[in-house]
């Protein structure tokens, strides 16, 4: 499809049938026309702009990538811009006025009206990644003592601008949120049935400072199509829409899972970064993860004696941590996602930690068997062969322990409990392992005569 369209597009641009692309443009959906001209030529893609109808002009540029926003904005012409900033969503163009260079967001500012002026400035006004960053103040509000003949008529006239119609905010002379009535209901209802008898008062709502994320929850969990935002007096500010929550989920799952993997999330898209961008967003925790391998290699130098006299127990070191890493990583995702689901909770954490502990016992009992024999094959000690299989144990044990646990403080902490990465879990468990791995040995190897110097 995408090739397909692309194919059209070219075509049509290199025998210059203007009249031809027009149309055709009227016929793809923008969300697909704006995937295309992220990765076509500059200027072809400002000559294509161009030739779009302004409705679906306005709809293009809000699915853009914000470096190709940037670009259309130093080639299209004032009136254009003009054009485009004023027909966008107030939340998308508070967005887009955030990225800008101070400069030029201000110039374009004095592009809008007084009324869109006012709006965005509200909506810039909040912190990032709150409900009040996040919202429109495109809804419809209605007081309560008016009719249902007379919501309509207000609905008619100044729905058309408005981002969804579907749910309308009940509001009295001091702009408090009293309720909430659906168009479904206004439609099916008696023309004189006064709106405050239809209103629903058990209302769900955020307030202007909440977490997206929390947004993000209420809207899932009560299964709406938009949730009202209101400031610390309960006065009604803004909506926040299911399509504006879908990115919001979006962001927050691809940002937990770049800090899983121990990166840190870049400005902008991975992949449209500059290398040395990366490389600074990455290099952070790899410097914190090398020094805390050191204590690994210190660790292994102590017992530099042991294994000298039992040569065959650093054969299985790298076994050992790294299966350790490996549970303590999955244990330490499992938990993080729960939180983020908020299946794990305070009230719950003691009872799934346990639960998580004794599965990390079960895999390390399962796994420790294996090795006795794997291990016993390998080089023919006993002595050495249940070293191993026990330090698998306590070492696959031990590392569920703390999988599950350093989410839950990072919670405790205020901290984003996925910056628990699973790099992070491996290397700790390396050290601890290591440690564990050589203590077992002594205990065991030194009841065996002969076996140490």
């Amino acid at each position: 499809m995408r090739d397909e369209l692309i194919q059209t597009l070219d075509n049509l641009f290199q025998e210059n049938r203007w009249a031809e692309l027009k149309d055709y443009l009227k016929s793809v959906h923008p969300e697909d026309l704006a995937a295309v001209m992220a990765g076509i030529d500059p200027d072809e893609r400002a000559l294509l702009f161009r030739l779009l109808e302004k409705t679906r002009a306005v709809e293009v540029f809000e699915d853009l990538p914000f470096e190709e926003q940037e670009d259309l904005l130093g080639i299209l012409k004032t009136a254009q811009i003009r054009e485009i900033i004023q027909h966008m969503s107030p939340d998308d163009r508070a967005e887009l006025f955030d990225e800008l260079p101070a400069k030029v967001a201000k110039k374009l500012l004095w592009l809008l009206t007084p009324e869109e002026r006012a709006s965005t400035a509200l909506i810039l006004g909040y912190a990032d990644n709150t409900a009040g960053r996040l919202m429109t103040t495109e809804y419809i509000d209605l007081k309560e003592h008016v009719t249902v003949a007379e919501a309509l008529k207000r609905i008619r006239r100044v729905g058309l601008d408005k981002e969804t119609i579907y749910y309308c905010f009940v509001i009295d002379a001091e702009r408090h949120l009293r309720g909430i009535v659906t168009l479904r209901q206004l439609v099916l209802a008696d023309p004189e049935t006064k709106v405050a008898e239809l209103m629903e008062t058990n209302i769900v709502s955020a307030t202007t400072r909440e977490d997206q994320e929390e947004v993000a929850h209420k809207i899932q969990k009560y299964d709406l199509l938009a949730l009202p935002v209101v400031d610390k007096e309960g006065r009604l500010v803004g909506m926040v829409t299911h399509d504006d929550i879908l990115d919001v989920i979006q962001e927050e799952a691809t940002e937990d899972i770049y800090r899983l993997a121990a990166v840190e999330m870049p400005e902008h898209s991975y992949f449209r970064s500059h290398m040395l961008v990366i490389a600074t967003h990455r290099v952070g925790w790899l410097l914190v993860l090398l020094l805390t391998n050191t204590f690994t290699g210190n660790i292994i130098i102590h017992n530099s004696g042991l294994l000298e006299s039992v040569i065959a127990l650093a054969a299985f070191v790298p076994l050992l941590i790294g299966s350790g890493g490996n549970i303590g990583s999955q244990t330490s995702t499992v938990f993080v996602r729960g939180l983020a689901l908020k299946e794990v909770t305070y009230g719950n954490a003691l009872g799934l930690l346990m639960r998580e502990i004794g599965i990390g016992l079960l895999l390390g009992t399962f796994l420790g068997i294996l090795v006795v024999g794997w291990s016993y094959w390998l080089q023919g000690n006993w002595a050495v062969s249940v070293t191993v299989g026990s330090s698998m144990v306590l070492i696959s044990t031990m590392a569920a322990f703390f999988g599950g646990v350093w989410p839950l403080v990072f919670k405790r902490l205020g901290l984003d409990p996925a910056m628990v990465s699973a790099p992070f879990i491996s290397t700790m468990v390396d050290v601890l392992g290591a440690l564990t791995y050589f203590q077992v040995a002594r205990f065991i190897l030194a009841r065996v005569p002969g076996l140490l110097k």
